[in-house]
C-alpha cells in the first residue's frame, strides 16, 4: 500500500498540486477562475514555455543550455531594432532573430560536442558573451517607438500592428501566443514520440555510448538539440518584443530560472522521470498560476523567487527520491 501511494504521488502529484493551487486561489478571489484571468495566465506563460521547450531539448540529450535567457534578450532587441531602426518588413523581423538563435545554438554545440567543454561551462560562457553583445549592440538602451538616437534624431520606424498582433492579438477569442504555444507543445510531443530523430535524441540522452554503438550519429543529434534550443529561445524573444511593444535589454534574464523550473517540475508529471514537453508545459502552468495568484493576494513581488525555488525543490525531491527507490 505504501508503495502504491508513493507511485500515485509521483505520477499525479504535480497535477494534484496544480488543481489544489487553482482551487485555493479561486476560493480566495472570485476573479481568479474566470476566462479573462485564465487566458492572461496562459498568455503570460507562453514565452517561458517556448524557452523551456528549448531547455527540454538540451536536457533530452543529457545536456543543459544556460544561454537561453541571453538568447531571448538578444533576439528581443534584434527584432525591435530591425523594425524601429531599419524599418524592415515583417518577414525579416521574424527570420533574422530565428537565425541568430540557431547560430547561438550552433556555437554551443561546437564548444560542447567538438571542443568537449562541459555543457554547463560552455553555455555559461556563451550566456555572458551574448549578454554583452546585446548590451553593446543597443549601447545599453531599450528600443521603443520614436526613441531618441545618438545623432539627435528620432528612430524612423515603429512597431507595426501586424507584428504586435503576434504578441497581443486574439484569434477566435484566444490569445495568439497561447495558440502558438499549444501548437508548439503538440508538435514537439509528436516529434519525440513518433519521429526517428526524436527517439534518437532520447536514446542519446539515456545512454550516449549505447546509442553510438546502435548506429546513432550522436554528435549530429546533440548538435541539432542545441540548435533547436536556440531557435525556441529566439521565438520567445520575438514573442516578448511583440507582446510588450519594446525591445527591453536583459528581457530574458528572469526567464532562465522559470524555464529551468518548468522543465524540472515536468519530470514529476505523469511519472515521466525525464525531460518531456507535456510535463514542461504543466510545470510552466504551475509557476504561472502561482505568480498570478500571489499577485492577486498582493504578496510582494520580491518573494516570487522564494516560491519558485521552493516549488522546484519539492518537484526535484519527489522525482529523485522515486527514481532512487526504483533503481534500488
Amino acid at each position: 500500500m505504501k508503495e502504491r501511494i508513493l507511485n500515485f504521488i509521483f505520477k499525479y502529484g504535480a497535477l494534484l498540486v496544480i488543481g489544489i493551487v487553482i482551487l485555493f486561489f479561486s476560493l480566495w478571489d472570485e476573479h481568479f477562475f474566470t476566462y479573462a484571468n485564465l487566458s492572461d495566465i496562459l498568455r503570460s506563460i507562453s514565452i517561458v514555455t517556448f524557452v523551456a521547450i528549448g531547455v527540454t531539448f538540451s536536457l533530452t540529450v543529457d545536456g543543459f543550455d544556460l544561454s537561453v535567457g541571453s538568447t531571448v534578450s538578444l533576439t528581443t532587441v534584434t527584432a525591435a531594432t530591425i523594425m524601429v531602426w531599419y524599418e524592415m518588413p515583417l518577414i525579416v523581423v521574424l527570420v533574422v532573430p530565428i537565425l541568430i538563435g540557431a547560430l547561438i545554438g550552433l556555437l554551443n554545440a561546437l564548444l560542447i560536442v567538438r571542443v568537449r567543454i562541459p555543457d554547463l561551462l560552455a553555455t555559461l560562457a556563451v550566456m555572458y558573451i551574448i549578454s554583452g553583445v546585446q548590451r553593446t549592440y543597443t549601447k545599453g538602451y531599450s528600443i521603443y517607438n520614436n526613441m531618441a538616437m545618438e545623432d539627435g534624431t528620432t528612430a524612423p520606424g515603429s512597431f507595426t500592428d501586424s507584428f504586435l498582433w503576434i504578441g497581443q492579438g486574439k484569434l477566435l477569442g484566444v490569445p495568439v501566443p497561447v495558440i502558438l504555444m499549444v501548437i508548439a507543445v503538440m508538435l514537439v510531443h509528436l516529434f519525440f514520440k513518433y519521429t526517428r530523430y526524436g527517439r534518437q535524441m532520447q536514446m542519446t540522452g539515456g545512454n550516449e555510448e549505447a546509442a553510438r554503438l546502435s548506429g546513432v550519429r550522436v554528435k549530429k543529434i546533440r548538435t541539432a538539440a542545441y540548435v533547436i534550443s536556440g531557435v525556441f529561445a529566439a521565438i520567445g524573444g520575438i514573442l516578448f518584443a511583440a507582446r510588450t511593444g519594446t525591445g527591453q535589454i536583459d528581457a530574458g534574464a528572469p526567464m532562465l530560472m522559470e524555464a529551468v523550473a518548468s522543465v524540472f517540475v515536468g519530470y514529476s508529471v505523469l511519472g515521466a522521470g525525464r525531460p518531456n514537453v507535456i510535463g514542461t508545459f504543466f510545470g510552466a502552468v504551475l509557476i504561472g498560476v502561482l505568480l498570478n495568484g500571489m499577485t492577486m493576494m498582493h504578496i510582494p513581488y520580491y518573494t516570487n523567487d522564494i516560491i519558485k525555488g521552493a516549488v522546484l525543490i519539492l518537484a526535484l525531491a519527489v522525482t529523485f527520491i522515486h527514481l532512487t527507490r526504483r533503481r534500488a
